[in-house]
């Protein structure tokens, strides 16, 4: 879906604070609209199209905006530093690895389908780079895998709380659930599935699928039911993906300097040359965690085993954005 001339004056004149605002609210509005198992591969495709536009216009023409996206958009792990300071009696954070504003209908369906009370549904900005560690050590753990088995320890931004990181069933997981006050729990999905069905083929479809079936069943939702009883309760995540096989083919000069410089990942650390190429297809951003160069916009190239069709660590909104559901029982 083509940006209207109204949206591209008011993006290319507004403050870079207004842009980022109002691109976050595009992104919402073309990913908040319910969805069916029956109709929701070809939708969400449809969809992730429809935000390739802001994407394009990010790449093409406004490539700078990404160097205030760490300052204009409110990181999550801030926001969920906040939200863990208000005076509720008791709380507890479920982040979903990966999870995109893809799945955000699923998760308000749900909410109302279920008898909880949905006090907020918004997005906020994943760390740069997008990858799970980064937002882990954004939070004050040293790693993921510190989470597990009440291993967070005492001098985070989340304190005091129980913590738990695992891959296990959603039956398994609301056993984990005890009477503490206060819990952080990360669980490896849909960020497992999503490397599993990353090489060539039909990713997202496939992932698509697999979340249908996961954000519909009881077994998920008696789990978020056991974490939200007497509890006040936001699901986020760590950050998106990007379909990287709906993406286009980068031609030959820029495919070559990708392609050697990023090899089949969106991401490489440290300081690196970004090519002269205008408009850009890498940048090279300093962050909180250090110097990275990463892809920009909606590009794909030939590397050895077959670029990858689901991926993250690159620049594109629906990797940079993690939903934020607010709710009770």
């Amino acid at each position: 879906m083509p940006l209207d001339t109204n949206q591209l004056r008011s993006l290319t004149t507004d403050a870079s604070a207004d842009a980022w605002r109002a691109i976050v609210e595009n992104t919402l509005a073309l990913c908040a609209e319910p969805l069916s198992e029956g109709n929701a591969p070809g939708e969400v495709t449809k969809r992730d199209r429809a935000v390739g536009a802001l994407d394009h216009f990010l790449s093409a023409s406004a490539w700078d905006l990404w160097q205030s996206f760490g300052t204009d958009v409110v990181r999550n792990a801030d926001r969920l530093s906040e939200w863990w300071k208000e005076p509720y009696s008791a709380k507890a954070i479920l982040v979903l690895d990966g999870l995109s504003l893809r799945e955000l209908p699923w998760l308000v369906e749900g909410v109302k389908e279920r008898g909880f009370t949905l006090h907020s549904s918004t997005a906020f900005g994943a760390e740069i780079p997008s990858e799970t560690n980064a937002f882990a050590r954004a939070l004050g753990f040293n790693s993921r895998s510190q989470l597990q088995n009440n291993g967070g320890g005492e001098t985070h931004r989340l304190t005091p709380c129980k913590t738990e990181c695992v891959d296990l069933p959603w039956t398994d997981c609301a056993g984990l659930i005890d009477a503490s006050p206060n819990w952080v729990f990360w669980h490896h999905w849909p960020d497992s599935k999503l490397h599993d069905g990353s090489g060539a083929g039909q990713g997202l479809d496939t992932l698509t699928r697999d979340i249908a079936a996961q954000l519909t069943s009881d077994d998920f939702w008696g789990f978020v039911e056991r974490l939200a009883t007497g509890r006040r309760l936001v699901i986020t995540s760590d950050h998106g993906y990007a379909a990287t096989g709906l993406f286009f083919d980068a031609a030959d000069e820029q495919a070559a300097f990708l392609k050697s410089t990023l090899k089949s990942g969106r991401l490489v650390p440290g300081e690196h040359d970004p090519g002269p190429f205008v408009p850009p297809v890498a940048l090279q951003m300093t962050s909180a965690h250090g110097p990275h160069m990463l892809a920009v916009g909606r590009w794909k190239w030939k590397s050895q085993g077959g670029y990858p069709t689901l991926a993250h660590g690159g620049l594109s909104i629906l990797e940079m954005l993690s939903p934020f559901v607010e709710i009770t029982k």
